[in-house]
């Protein structure tokens, strides 16, 4: 298993990304992983465009549970975005999001994905 480290502006926190050949994920030194491949790092909310956020309300009990559990011990699972041409849009967390939103928290952990504007037009069919 390798171990590597993401090199990112002074915006953006750096968290060490394991793969393995098993895992299906290959991750280089790049911000948008390379060849499309996963990378986990810390973005800040306003960095992250929702293309959802309007067609779907949040359930208040699970922001609320999600607000307790990362004021207690952290996120433990990244919401999932994807990169297309250095903009972030997020297609998944929405609790999660919203809950950092609410605990006034800056950023938070983002796997990020690099794709095309096709791929975007693909995720907001």
């Amino acid at each position: 298993m390798a171990s590597f480290i993401l090199q990112v502006p002074r915006t953006v926190r750096c968290f060490p990304v394991s793969a393995s050949s098993n895992a299906g994920a290959s991750v280089s030194g790049s911000q948008s992983g390379g060849n499309g491949g996963p990378v986990i790092v810390e973005l800040p909310l306003d960095k992250i465009k929702r293309p959802l956020m309007r067609t779907r309300a949040n359930d208040p009990h699970k922001v609320k549970e999600l607000m307790d559990s990362i004021q207690e011990i952290g996120l433990q699972v990244p919401i999932d975005i994807l990169e297309v041409d250095g903009v972030y849009y997020g297609f998944s967390g929405c609790h999660r999001y919203e809950a950092h939103q609410r605990l006034g928290l800056p950023t938070i952990r983002c796997k990020i994905r690099r794709g095309t504007k096709e791929t975007l037009r693909h995720h907001l069919r």
